[in-house]
């Protein structure tokens, strides 16, 4: 027979299906910033065609495990999973039994919120710690903690089981393997938030933009050509050259 305590050394973990009428508890958003920081991760990615149809982005969002007979949800500020295996809207979709239901998350981000949240959380026991449940029930490769206010961002990967702070590289950035794409920090304003933001980069270092900035630049590139224009007009006519004659 198991005994307690061996279960928490060594819980059993189980991938089982919630019950469609499964009412999920609703967690509050601490503050604004979160969602537009986890909104604004998603909307780079979309912009730069990276989003496929088989994948799965969300946030505040019920990750399922069954530990010793007992559900265990957590809800991250922010996760990536590459292969679900059924395609549905993400409205529609209450929660997700990795292993059961396809990959286990590649990424998940928890943002430090202003009271403690249990980020660090190492508790085994029922109901189990945060980082217990990324790291030895979900066994997610890479999980991220972002502090908002100050711009401290923490990128730890599983290594032999065991959560191993990343390095930096020379541009503060954190190379994510599956997503092919660094994950640094970048200050500055978005829909009327000024502050720290967690942002993508190629491999070539270049940032992938949110909408607002793909429309500032296609503005500025009609600004430059019409420059061009008027400078190649104004050229034309000091050679007595009308340029509206010219087909």
């Amino acid at each position: 027979m198991v005994t307690t305590q061996e279960q928490i050394i060594t819980p059993i973990i189980t991938w089982e299906k919630l019950p469609d009428d499964f009412i999920l508890e609703e967690e509050p958003v601490e503050n604004t910033a979160q969602p537009l920081i986890a909104g604004a991760l998603r909307e780079s990615l979309e912009l730069a065609g990276l989003i496929q149809p088989e994948m799965l982005i969300a946030s505040n969002f019920g990750l399922c495990a069954t530990m010793n007979g007992e559900l265990v949800i957590k809800a991250p500020d922010w996760v990536y999973i590459k292969q679900v295996k059924s395609i549905e809207p993400e409205t529609t979709r209450k929660s997700y039994t990795p292993n059961l239901q396809g990959d286990i998350p590649s990424i998940v981000i928890e943002f430090l919120s202003e009271t403690e949240g249990g980020e660090y959380s190492v508790k085994r026991s029922y109901p189990p710690g945060k980082w217990y449940f990324y790291e030895q029930i979900l066994q997610v490769p890479i999980y991220a903690i972002f502090e908002p206010i100050t711009g401290q961002l923490e990128v730890h990967s599983l290594q032999n089981s065991r959560y191993e702070l990343d390095k930096i590289n020379e541009n503060n950035c954190y190379w994510i393997e599956d997503l092919k794409l660094f994950l640094g920090v970048w200050q500055g304003e978005k829909e009327q938030r000024n502050g720290y933001w967690l942002r993508w980069w190629d491999e070539a270092g270049n940032i992938l933009p949110w909408g607002v900035e793909k429309v500032e630049q296609e503005r500025q590139r009609a600004e430059q050509e019409r420059q061009r224009a008027e400078k190649l007009a104004e050229f034309l006519r000091s050679q007595g050259i009308n340029p509206d004659e010219i087909c």
